[in-house]
């Protein structure tokens, strides 16, 4: 184990255009560049682009790989069709949940991007579970890079820019296109609430492909724009995605975090026992939405009440730059999480007044 953070394959992109570095799961990565409301804005409005490379990329070779994957997976992938993606979440035999992943179908393999501070760990579940197996589990990370491109003119401007109408292709699809004799996989998917794509390419491109999209500090691209951590963290929570670590964890099944669609209790997976357990004993505590009075931040942590004694904790909290409002994820007990109750955060000693709403905080016009 060595203490040097890791670099993606735009990290020097990134110094060059001005982004504010930082340690993040053992990576250093631009947490902003222009700021982070003013990222967070731009993706809302028009169209801005995260390097996501420090997330893991995985494949899975074999006959047997959507067997052995189906096992390993909360959701259901038998039969599923070539060019086709799932979220899922691969779990403990108690259920916990080891990571929340993207799996999809190839031609020749299947892939597998997990979060960053759990690639280690999903790799050597794999490999444990793939024992005598006739399997290969091979990590690209290193040898590859991610983009993510998000916002409403997204699809507009990949057309532009490449000549190709992805508006064709369906959400949690894919497609391969060849670049020479390297290929470029772009799928319609993303992490901020709203349309767009995220590319996976060879390293070797990212020089050449890469300042193509947005520019160079001297000529930046009128619309395109570069954002950081930060603004990705914000529009995530408008949303109401999970994050692990945060929502997400080992101490968390997938049905009290809310994601009850991402699990098929039918079919075997580990984990599967304890879940039907929980579905048949009802849940103790729920993932609910707060809007909180003011423009006080409530951090991860934070002690929710109700009724003056507490209830739960937040998992994360922002000022939305979209909304201008206090809002939160937390974990409550459920008798308190019907939508429309009234409970308190506490915020530095104070108490302060909040709301439980319906999620997502925000949903993209369609």
């Amino acid at each position: 184990m060595t203490n040097t953070l890791l670099k993606t394959p735009l990290y020097d992109i990134h110094v060059a255009m001005g982004a504010r570095m930082v340690e993040f799961a053992g990576w250093e990565m631009p947490v902003q560049f222009a700021g982070i409301v003013e990222e967070h804005r731009h993706t809302r409005t028009a169209c801005s682009v995260f390097d996501v490379s420090h997330m893991g990329r995985l494949k899975v070779i074999g006959a047997k790989a959507e067997s052995f994957l189906n096992r390993i997976c909360t959701r259901n992938l038998a039969g599923a069709e070539v060019g086709r993606s799932f979220y899922s979440h691969i779990c403990r035999e108690d259920g916990g949940i080891l990571d929340d992943v993207i799996v999809s179908r190839f031609a020749t393999h299947w892939g597998i991007v997990c979060n960053a501070s759990n690639r280690d760990k999903i790799v050597a579940w794999l490999h444990k579970h793939a024992q005598g197996r006739d399997l290969q589990i091979v990590d690209e990370t290193a040898v590859t890079a991610m983009v993510a491109c998000q916002g409403p003119r997204t699809l507009e401007l990949a057309k532009e820019l490449t000549g190709n109408d992805l508006t064709t292709l369906k959400r949690y699809h894919f497609t391969v296109r060849e670049f020479g004799p390297l290929q470029i996989v772009v799928y319609r998917s993303g992490y901020t609430g709203e349309d767009g794509f995220e590319v996976v390419l060879p390293a070797a491109l990212v020089s050449y492909l890469v300042p193509k999209l947005f520019g160079t500090k001297e000529q930046p691209h009128p619309v395109i724009k570069p954002a950081g951590l930060g603004a990705r963290d914000t529009l995530r929570i408008e949303a109401a995605m999970p994050l692990y670590g945060h929502e997400l964890s080992e101490e968390v099944d997938s049905l009290t975090a809310g994601q009850a669609w991402c699990v098929e209790p039918n079919k075997d997976f580990i984990g599967v026992e304890p879940m039907r357990k929980f579905n048949a004993a009802g849940l103790t505590r729920k993932l609910v939405g707060l809007e909180l009075e003011g423009r006080r931040i409530a951090r991860q942590h934070s002690r929710v009440y109700g009724d003056g004694r507490a209830v739960g904790e937040v998992t994360s909290g922002t000022l939305s730059p979209t909304l201008n409002q206090s809002i939160a994820l937390a974990f409550v007990t459920a008798e308190s999480a019907e939508e429309g109750t009234s409970l308190e955060v506490e915020i530095s000693e104070k108490r302060v007044p909040a709301k439980i709403v319906k999620m997502p905080f925000y949903k993209r016009p369609r």
